[in-house]
């Protein structure tokens, strides 16, 4: 099935604007929402061409009563939405108890609470049309719990994985599927500073993505090499390494 109608969120930078300008680039319909406005009406406009057709919505995820109402609008844009690809996502962290309670807290009600008020409004609009394709984004960072200013990333990631996971088993069979996606290192904003040698640029990262969306796997880490592996690794070596991995 060829999921016509998209709906992204975090689509105004990073991963989010990537995806967004592959499935133009596919000729799709995209509904996409961020909190920065005129980055997405700016981009937009740079995918008129391409795209059936893009509409854009102002939101912050962590306004759990705004996602239904910005979710529904996007929908009646478009006229149903086939995919919800879950993104929007904070990078923040601090070393637990060290004072920074706020940027560890903030994460997790952008990536984990803000990811459930999502999966809420889109598994609602599905229900009622019967089928859909819900994305969940998760991280490489959810397959073993990380340390230091990591550990709330790690922490709200891994919750968003137990979710798609849940929905999963729920929805076994029926015309609504479930992807959950987990990332390596992609170049982004988020991973500015990061340093390894197994960054991939982001447009191989967002290839990687795409492709296992269009796939809709239930299960992907990409890009697959080294990930793929590597997430199999993360469960099973000392800490000590598993840490310096991720």
């Amino acid at each position: 099935m060829t999921r016509e109608k998209i709906l992204i969120t975090g689509a105004s930078s990073g991963l989010g604007e990537g995806m967004a300008r592959q499935f133009a680039a596919r000729g799709r319909s995209l509904a996409l929402a961020a909190r920065r406005l005129d980055r997405l009406e700016t981009l937009a406009g740079e995918l008129s061409g391409q795209a059936k057709q893009v509409a854009v919505a102002s939101l912050d995820v962590t306004d759990t009563e705004a996602v239904p109402v910005v979710f529904d609008s996007l929908a009646g844009e478009l006229g149903g939405l086939d995919r919800v690809i879950v993104n929007a996502g904070l990078g923040k962290g601090a070393k637990i108890g060290t004072g920074k309670a706020h940027a560890n807290i903030e994460t997790v009600q952008t990536n984990l609470i803000g990811a459930l008020a999502q999966a809420e409004a889109a598994l609602k609009i599905f229900r009622e049309q019967n089928h859909g394709h819900l994305v969940l984004i998760s991280s490489m960072s959810a397959v073993r719990g990380l340390p230091k200013a990591q550990c709330a990333y790690s922490a709200s990631k891994a919750g968003v994985s137990a979710l798609g996971q849940g929905l999963q088993a729920e929805f076994a069979g029926s015309p609504i599927t479930i992807s959950v996606i987990l990332p390596g290192y992609i170049e982004t904003d988020i991973n500015r500073g990061v340093k390894t040698s197994m960054m991939s640029d982001t447009d191989s990262g967002v290839r990687a993505m795409v492709a296992a969306i269009e796939a809709e796997k239930r299960r992907a880490a990409v890009p697959a090499w080294p990930w793929a592996p590597l997430s199999v690794a993360l469960k099973l070596l000392p800490d000590a390494i598993s840490a310096k991995l991720v």
